[in-house]
């Protein structure tokens, strides 16, 4: 019997934006079970990517967001492993920055559903870190996969071009604070957390704008 997991795998390199460079350590999290999976956020090393994925087959990979260090690795792992690449239609813009010789394959659009090794996946529009971030909502498995929306201690970052502080607040709230209170937050970056632990919060990160 082929058995469900969540595979963690982290990457570094280099996230830039409006004329700044970070060195950044990314979390690509591989879901599935022994014979096929997704991949949420090919960053930096498509070659460590698909050797974690250890000859399972990929059925997707899925972006949560546009900025360069959550896909800068996708059309390579999309060449070695024959995987279409899935982004939302408001992220374009930040894609065609990184990316202006090869469009992701499918968009993907809010309360759409994934299916991987039985499982489903719901696409929640969670933006304000960027246009077109999302989460996914994997009931089956008690998580979510916020990428840069949600993190433990606080919300994505919005200091930047194409992020907007009161709507990131407004996907948190309406979109993950609704979730279970023992659904894991499986974030972009860092350690993982939970709503219940996030949620109390909500008020102090409104009140100090960030």
């Amino acid at each position: 019997m082929n058995t469900i997991r969540i595979d963690r795998v982290v990457t570094s390199g280099t996230f830039s934006l409006d004329g700044g460079t970070w060195e950044v350590d990314n979390n690509v999290w591989i879901v599935g079970d022994d014979s096929e999976a997704i991949v949420i956020d090919a960053a930096h090393d498509a070659e460590k990517i698909a050797t974690a994925l250890g000859g399972r087959t990929l059925k997707a990979i899925v972006c949560t967001h546009g900025h360069n260090d959550h896909i800068n690795a996708a059309p390579h792992l999309a060449k070695l492993t024959e995987a279409p690449i899935l982004l939302h239609l408001d992220d374009h813009l930040l894609w065609e920055a990184v990316h202006d010789d090869r469009l992701p394959d499918r968009l993907v659009r809010h309360r759409q559903q994934l299916t991987v090794a039985g499982l489903e996946l719901t696409v929640l529009h969670t933006p304000g870190h960027s246009p077109g971030s999302v989460s996914l909502f994997c009931p089956g498995l008690g998580t979510v996969f916020t990428g840069d929306t949600l993190f433990a201690g606080g919300p994505g970052a919005t200091g930047r071009s194409y992020s907007h502080f009161p709507t990131i607040i407004t996907s948190i709230r309406d979109q993950l604070f609704t979730l279970p209170d023992d659904t894991v937050v499986r974030t972009g970056h860092g350690d993982s957390t939970t709503i219940g632990q996030e949620a109390p919060h909500l008020a102090e990160w409104i009140e100090r704008g960030y």
